[in-house]
């Protein structure tokens, strides 16, 4: 069998990945694996280790092959069933943080949860908030859910489309979303990572905007009065996102950028 250096060099991957990958087969930290470069590894792990790594090389993310990826300084996990956290959803948990204030007792609904990042770190981060997280899909909430209890985050869940399986009595003062948002026909969807991810979570099957019109229309009578509504989306839509919260009724309308310069989040306040 070979040894752990002869292993990190045999596959064709960039040299950190493959230390990621052996690390998450043999459970050796990055100076066990330094320390322990001359020994052998026993067979499971080196077929193992083989199998990850011919996925890896047909391009399947390294988050769905470890089962978890980074978010806020907390380890989520993920699975196929929903979109891989990035680091640019940041701004929208920061926003919401910043908007309500952390002390402060306030009810927030996340809507299109995925695997639960948004709302898990708005609980975690702000104790005093009520926490309600919504999903069309059965799979992706049973990874929230996973990760809810994993994080001990206090977090209601509910399945089914946007508002419409909330309590009808329910009112917030925020609705945070990160919905789908790429258009239908857009080339980023054959291309990376988001090959492997699931389809329903990237696009509305239209021109992009289908469902931040849908939440946008709905959102200003679930909200408090001053209450906030704040979406993910597109570096291209912030111009008409901004459009379809200043038609439902909202003020203090603004799009942020990301640290890439980049439009991502726009929010409005109800009146």
């Amino acid at each position: 069998m070979p040894t752990i250096n002869q292993a990190l060099r045999h596959a064709a991957l960039p040299r950190l990945e493959a230390r990621m990958l052996l690390a998450h087969i043999t459970g050796l930290s990055h100076a066990a694996m330094v320390s322990a470069g001359h020994d052998e590894l026993p067979v499971a792990q080196w077929l193992a280790y083989q199998a990850l790594a011919a996925r890896r090389l047909a391009g399947e993310p390294v988050a769905y092959l470890l089962g978890q990826r980074e978010f806020y300084g907390r380890d989520f996990a993920v699975s196929p069933a929903v979109l891989i956290p990035r680091p640019e959803t940041e701004l929208l948990v920061e926003t919401a943080l910043d908007k309500l204030g952390r002390e402060r007792q306030a009810r927030v609904v996340d809507l299109g949860t995925g695997s639960g990042i948004i709302a898990c770190t708005l609980a975690l981060e702000a104790p005093q908030w009520q926490l309600s997280a919504v999903d069309l899909s059965p799979e992706a909430l049973v990874v929230a859910r996973h990760n809810a209890a994993n994080l001990a985050a206090r977090v209601t869940f509910y399945h089914g489309s946007w508002l419409a399986p909330l309590p009808q009595d329910a009112h917030y003062d925020a609705i945070v979303s990160n919905p789908p948002y790429i258009e239908q026909h857009d080339h980023h969807l054959a291309e990376g990572d988001v090959r492997f991810e699931p389809r329903m979570a990237l696009t509305d099957e239209s021109d992009g905007l289908a469902c931040l019109r849908a939440i946008a229309a709905a959102a200003p009578e679930r909200l408090l009065p001053g209450g906030w509504l704040l979406v993910e989306h597109g570096y291209d839509q912030g111009a008409a996102c901004r459009a379809l919260f200043q038609a439902a009724g909202l003020q203090q309308v603004a799009t942020l950028q990301d640290l890439a310069g980049v439009d991502r989040v726009t929010l409005g306040q109800r009146p």
